[in-house]
């Protein structure tokens, strides 16, 4: 099973609840994209960013994916710079699986 590689004894409350959401989405495909981005990134994002962030998890996980895959466009209000981030970061030269 796939889970955090980091710890969350650092991170502030609002970062470990985001962390442990992006472990724990239903969809497994899910929380390995959260997961892995959250693992790398979280530390990094400010609040606005966590913001968008926790905006893109209240949505649906299909919806998510559709919009990190292009089945579907992405609606303006959730193309931010955090979504775009996500997607560069789960490229076919890692780290979904690496």
């Amino acid at each position: 099973m796939t889970e955090s590689s980091i710890s969350s004894a650092g991170l502030d409350p609002r970062r470990r609840k985001v962390l442990f959401r992006a472990w724990h989405r239903g969809m497994r495909e899910m929380d390995i994209l959260y997961g892995k981005f959250a693992d790398s990134e979280l530390a990094k994002l400010s609040e606005g960013e966590l913001d968008d962030l926790e905006l893109l998890m209240d949505l649906p996980d299909r919806d998510v994916l559709m919009f990190l895959t292009g089945e579907a466009p992405t609606p303006d209000s959730y193309s931010t710079p955090v979504f775009h981030r996500l997607k560069a970061f789960h490229t076919h030269d890692g780290p979904i699986f690496g």
